[in-house]
């Protein structure tokens, strides 16, 4: 049972774009018409085009391409931060906000064309991105799963609760879970695959995988194929191994 998956995007349109690429080439190497793309959250928030990724991956699946979009914790922020103009996110720090500069909400305003907000009040700031995005954006974002099983992978955003079965898990730890998951090296059952934590490059821990290679902060977007609970990095020249 063959699974692609895409790390976490944040705004990158043509790194999105271009780890597509490098799935229609194994595509084309396998003979692979149908297996899924999963992408594993955080399609908004530091990156230029936020808008871009939500318009490409919401097209595309109503078009019917065999993608997952899960949502990630910048996914949810910024769709409940267009509810209400004092919603605050229960996984986030009391002192931070949508807005801080550490979560990146003013560049996918900006890419609504919502000037920055840094020296405006947040009122009419809010309601312009609230003019400015799509009823279309805000369902897509606001539908997005908190998870995909398939076969022997899980995906989610974060990660899982330790010790909890997946239909009790909840959608702040799906989205926003670190330690307590990172830490814990015990077998999940299925291989959990996720992002969240941005690294350098991808890594295999044995019982999960971590795609997250910091396409945020300026560094790649990572591509994998899945087969069984065998895992390969995607490159321009093909596969490459990710062992544990």
């Amino acid at each position: 049972m063959r699974t692609y998956a895409i790390g976490d995007i944040h705004g990158q349109l043509a790194l999105l774009q271009q780890a597509h690429d490098r799935i229609a080439r194994d595509r084309i190497a396998t003979g692979d018409t149908v297996a899924p793309v999963v992408h594993v959250g955080d399609l908004v928030d530091r990156g230029p085009d936020s808008r871009g990724v939500v318009e490409y991956l919401r097209s595309g699946i109503a078009q019917g391409r065999p993608w997952v979009a899960l949502k990630g914790n910048h996914d949810r922020m910024f769709a409940g931060y267009l509810s209400a103009i004092d919603w605050h996110d229960p996984g986030l720090r009391l002192d931070l906000s949508y807005l801080n500069p550490r979560i990146g909400g003013a560049a996918t305003l900006a890419s609504y064309g919502v000037r920055a907000p840094a020296d405006r009040p947040l009122a009419p700031v809010w309601a312009e991105a609230v003019a400015a995005v799509p009823a279309l954006h805000r369902s897509f974002l606001e539908g997005l799963p908190g998870s995909h099983h398939r076969g022997e992978v899980l995906f989610v955003h974060a990660g899982i609760r330790p010790g909890v079965g997946l239909a009790e898990q909840t959608e702040t730890d799906l989205v926003w879970i670190r330690k307590d998951f990172l830490d814990d090296p015990r077998d999940h059952g299925a291989l959990v695959v996720h992002g969240h934590t941005a690294l350098d490059a991808p890594r295999h821990y044995g019982n999960r995988v971590n795609i997250d290679s910091s396409a945020g902060y300026g560094g790649p977007l990572t591509a994998i194929v899945i087969e069984g609970r065998d895992v390969w990095v995607l490159g321009d020249q093909g596969r490459t191994p990710l062992r544990p």
